[in-house]
């Protein structure tokens, strides 16, 4: 199509207008994907200093720029308009709260995104530690305080989720991630303390016995004024404590026999307890899948806020690759050092498989690891595979979870320059990581093939 020079100025000039008004709103990075008269605003970003980052899916450009607001905390108001109030819960409230946890026999504190994204952690690690509670973490709230933290009780997670009378929402939501708070998986006769920025999330699914409107880091400060004024520490020695540590240690010993199978295929289990040991204390972890990130969840453990990055709320796959870009871009604008690792389900990765081309062509050295079992939740080994297509057609005979067996992911990386690793064993598997670790320019994939049955310990409340 030819346009006027009329029509080129005209889109030059309107690209120059919206790329000096994203400048103006401080916004320093831009994901997407160009064509006609986009290439005009991306480009025009770039003169205006924006670091434009263009990605193979439109999807995957809205996961990466999601996970930039979520790590850097950056608010972007028009500029004729001041940063909203730090909201304050209501006295009656904060005092409300107080009389219902120290009445509590098994307190719990659930800690969630929104204590991260408010950034919280100085305060609840306060809270926790002043008062003597046990913490549960949601997936992305892992990190806000240490998963290795002597209260943290994620390893009797279905435990402290039945039997806990009083629970404590910091920033977390009762979701599907948390059972919306229903029987069984909680008790009937729970009461909920919750702290929520919004008014409309506030006893959603249950009843509030305490809703504590406000911001999360500022609420948590008015609940350690009210304990500091009149002190209280719940006794590490009692019976809730109890049952949660004998919990804990027997999921551990479970966890540990399973991690100890040197038996091929690779379980999860092996396969994440050597990654556990390689893994720098300070990576940011993506994750997305079903088992893998699941499983993954609770071996391989966060020491820092916002070093976690899942599926989160709406469960969403394809969002690991996205969120693993615009990770590793801030990483490098930011000099940290810090490497991101992004651990996938091999179903899961194929939502989003081609933005290991844009981490090539930025040089972002993601460190990408494929958990491959041949499948969604489970698939089948290349035998298996071979005699269902002897039986007919494959659309009807093979089941609908199953993938091709052993499919070679790390080869796409290949082909673009990066690095690729087939992994079968722990020996493989340990070299594999400690090459990918040591090599700072370069991302790379290592497709780790483990036992298509491979699953989740039993779940025993």
């Amino acid at each position: 199509m030819l346009l006027s020079r009329s029509k080129v100025m005209e889109e030059v000039t309107g690209a120059q207008i919206i790329a000096e008004a994203l400048k103006s709103q401080n916004v320093e990075y831009m994901f997407g994907i160009v064509g006609v008269p986009i290439i005009e605003v991306a480009m025009a970003a770039q003169v205006a200093g924006i670091k434009y980052v263009g990605m193979r899916n439109e999807q995957a450009a809205c996961y990466a720029a999601s996970a930039v607001g979520y790590l850097t905390g950056q608010y972007v108001f028009p500029s004729c308009c001041p940063p909203p109030p730090v909201s304050l819960a209501s006295s009656q409230e904060i005092a409300k709260a107080s009389r219902v946890l120290r009445e509590a026999q098994r307190p719990l504190l659930i800690i969630g995104k929104g204590a991260a994204y408010g950034r919280a952690e100085k305060g609840i690690r306060e809270l926790v530690e002043v008062m003597g509670l046990p913490f549960l973490p949601t997936p992305m709230g892992k990190g806000v305080l240490p998963d290795d933290h002597p209260s943290c009780v994620s390893a009797a997670r279905s435990r402290s989720l039945l039997q806990a009378d009083v629970v404590v929402l910091l920033g977390a939501r009762l979701n599907w991630m948390l059972h919306f708070g229903f029987p069984p998986r909680f008790s009937p006769h729970v009461k909920v303390i919750q702290v929520d920025l919004c008014a409309e999330e506030l006893s959603n699914n249950v009843r509030a016995t305490v809703a504590l409107l406000g911001d999360v880091r500022a609420v948590v400060g008015q609940l350690l004024q009210s304990f500091r004024s009149d002190p209280w520490r719940y006794p590490s020695d009692s019976a809730w404590w109890v049952t949660l540590r004998e919990k804990m240690a027997s999921n551990a010993q479970i966890s540990k026999r399973l991690a100890l199978r040197t038996t091929l295929p690779m379980n999860y289990y092996t396969v994440f307890q050597h990654m556990a040991e390689l893994l720098p204390r300070d990576c940011i972890i993506v994750s997305e899948g079903a088992n893998t990130m699941d499983i993954g969840r609770t071996m391989l453990h966060n020491h820092y806020p916002r070093h976690r990055l899942d599926a989160g709320t709406f469960g969403t796959m394809g969002v690991g690759l996205g969120f693993a870009v615009a990770a590793a871009v801030l990483e490098r604008s930011q000099q940290t050092g810090r490497r991101v690792v992004c651990v996938e389900g091999d179903s899961a990765f194929g939502f989003s498989g081609m933005e290991v081309e844009t981490m090539c062509r930025y040089k972002l050295p993601v460190i990408i690891i494929i958990i491959n079992n041949n499948g969604i939740y489970s698939g089948v080994g290349p035998e298996t595979w071979r005699e269902m297509e002897k039986m007919g057609e494959l659309t009807t005979v093979a089941p609908p979870v199953t993938l091709l067996p052993e499919a070679r992911y790390e080869q796409v990386m290949c082909a673009f320059g990066g690095r690729g690793y087939l992994v079968r064993t722990v020996e493989e598997l340990r070299s594999a990581l400690q090459q990918s670790l040591a090599d700072i320019a370069s991302p790379s994939i290592l497709n780790v093939l483990i036992d298509p049955a491979s699953d989740r310990k039993q779940q025993v409340t």
